[in-house]
């Protein structure tokens, strides 16, 4: 028993510095989560949420790095040991990891420069998606589109590498603003009263609009209209300013309240490719 005893004693000694940085790390990541849990509730911006997840992230990784540095310490013993398996494991991890440590070179670029935040909708590529998450080797994206059609969130979550950003182009749709520039189009015949057409298309469109209470939305123009002819009609146009995450549904309203009125209406018709055949007696 004592012996036993013993081999435990000393198999716990050689483990000590791993099931501390284990333990330590466990109540690390209880502290972050409820740290980030209160911040979050107080934060008033995407930026403000953007950069609590972002230093979350930072710090974990620092935490990381230096107990992986602590614990190689507790069984060298001295400072040289450490610099020189640091610099054995650096270029060891520099051949075969190549493409991650890029990817760990775009995170310290979206880092400091910002081409995008949490909770920004870009396309990197061909992948379409609302930023969810920014981690030292993926970015997590919360798609749109995918699986339906229009840009409404699919449910589907997208893993994109850190290291695309080098070799893909990226659209960012709320670098500057949440809202960006929508239409609604349809055709009129050549018969039709377009000033009808017209004060029927920007009513129906701010009666939609009014339902953004957001203050700095009223910083951009106002509804407005473009023309132009086609083989069988004209083409109109109401353009107007909406959150991009939102685009779908507003558009799908103004389309809506757009055709009811113009039922109603005689002197505009809709216009549409067809054949009309005339007898004569």
């Amino acid at each position: 028993m004592d012996i036993a005893f013993l081999n435990i004693l000393s198999v716990y000694s050689k483990l000590r510095p791993i099931i501390i940085f284990v333990l330590a790390f466990i109540i690390y990541v209880i502290v972050r989560e409820f740290a980030k849990k209160k911040l979050y509730g107080n934060a008033k911006t995407k930026s403000t949420r953007h950069n609590v997840t972002i230093f979350a992230n930072l710090l974990t990784y620092i935490f990381i790095i230096v107990g992986f540095l602590a614990v190689i310490f507790s069984y060298t013993g001295n400072i040289f040991s450490i610099g020189l398996t640091a610099g054995l494991l650096s270029a060891a991890l520099g051949w075969a990891l190549q493409r991650p440590i890029t990817g760990i070179a775009a995170w310290i670029m979206v880092v400091v420069a910002k081409p995008f935040k949490i909770g920004d909708r870009i396309i990197v590529g061909g992948v379409r998606g609302d930023v969810s998450n920014i981690t030292l080797t993926h970015i997590y994206m919360k798609e749109f589109g995918g699986t339906i059609g229009g840009e409404e969130i699919s449910g589907r979550v997208i893993m994109v590498p850190n290291s695309v950003l080098f070799e893909k182009d990226l659209i960012n749709y709320t670098l500057q603003d949440e809202y960006i520039l929508d239409e609604v189009s349809f055709a009129i015949t050549f018969n039709s009263n377009i000033e009808k057409a017209k004060d029927v298309c920007v009513k129906a469109v701010k009666k939609v609009l009014k339902q953004i209470k957001d203050p700095s939305y009223q910083k951009f123009p106002k509804p407005y209209m473009r023309f132009n002819f086609q083989n069988s009609g004209i083409d109109v146009r109401i353009r107007y300013y909406v959150s991009a995450d939102r685009r779908q549904e507003y558009s799908s309203k103004i389309t809506e309240a757009i055709f009811k009125t113009i039922q109603s209406e005689k002197s505009v018709d809709y216009a549409y490719p067809h054949t009309e055949i005339v007898y004569k007696k």
